[in-house]
């Protein structure tokens, strides 16, 4: 069996992205590392180079600037990494640049694609996901965030990066999945309030049609507002090894309030539904489980 990860990156040290910690947590689990770096303003194929793995192969692109609807030149730029992979390689790890796996599922994400390796019914495996917000210590646990996603695919043509590279499908249809009991640490929400703001000015200035909105909004939004969440609670596990020193260097601090759940009536109602069951209704998923 044959695993390659891929990833995407660009402008890496001027965004903060945790690259590398995303990187060096999957190396253990892959034969070969597919890094496609777009093109940038700062060192990020040094920081990329930097991790001197021989699994890492790196490619150049240019990212389409015309592409602004709702992300969609992450998918486009997805579909180009996944396009130069190994034609041998079974099974294809995509992560992104914020998210990060743990040391203790290297192994389970291993047995869990020889498992289904010649069950051809099953297009991929699907993540739990822990969400990270202001700081390490706070995991969102409402609705709004994912909590269930693909970042296994089969080595498949036909499937393809979806909108805005959250997931996969096969001709924009859910593809077949089985769960590997692993999660994703999500760290795309853990900066400074000064790194915080610069990640939403990029968003709208990358994803905004109407620049002028986008000036304004800017204009508006100087200092990042951690206020903006309906519910937290307090993480209590382990962080990845690979995120020890990054965490070690973090310069900021932010009290969040716990006890806030700031949630209409409507999803109060499925907030308290799946705390009680584990079940998550109506949810919205790129996937079929099977």
């Amino acid at each position: 069996m044959k695993i390659t990860g891929f990833t995407i990156i660009k402008n890496a040290v001027l965004n903060d992205y945790p690259v590398v910690e995303s990187i060096r947590s999957i190396l253990p689990v892959v034969d070969e590392m597919l890094v496609s770096i777009g093109e940038s303003t700062d060192a990020t194929e040094e920081l990329i180079r930097s991790i001197n793995s021989p699994k890492i192969r790196i490619m150049h692109t240019v990212w389409d600037k015309n592409i602004s609807t709702g992300g969609s030149v992450l998918a486009v730029e997805t579909n180009k990494a996944k396009q130069e992979v190994s034609k041998d390689s079974d099974w294809l790890f995509y992560i992104q640049a914020d998210e990060v796996i743990h040391e203790k599922y290297h192994a389970v994400i291993r047995a869990t694609a020889e498992k289904y390796l010649d069950g051809k019914r099953v297009d991929g495996l699907v993540f739990d996901y822990l969400h990270f917000y202001g700081t390490y210590d706070y995991v969102g646990d409402s609705r709004r965030w994912y909590h269930k996603e693909v970042r296994i695919i089969r080595n498949d043509p036909s499937i393809t990066a979806y909108r805005d590279a959250q997931g996969f499908r096969r001709n924009e249809k859910r593809i077949n999945v089985k769960p590997v009991q692993a999660e994703v640490y999500h760290y795309g929400w853990v900066k400074s309030p000064k790194q915080m703001n610069e990640k939403q000015r990029i968003a709208l200035e990358n994803f905004w049609r109407d620049q002028t909105e986008v000036a304004r909004k800017v204009q508006a939004s100087e200092i990042f507002d951690y206020d903006d969440y309906d519910s937290l609670v307090r993480f209590s596990g382990t962080h990845p090894a690979v995120m020890k020193e990054r965490i070690a260097k973090m310069n900021w601090n932010i009290e969040l309030d716990l006890n806030r759940k700031k949630f209409s009536l409507s999803d109060r109602l499925l907030y308290w539904y799946e705390k009680k069951t584990g079940i998550r209704l109506f949810d919205f998923r790129n996937y079929r489980i099977i």
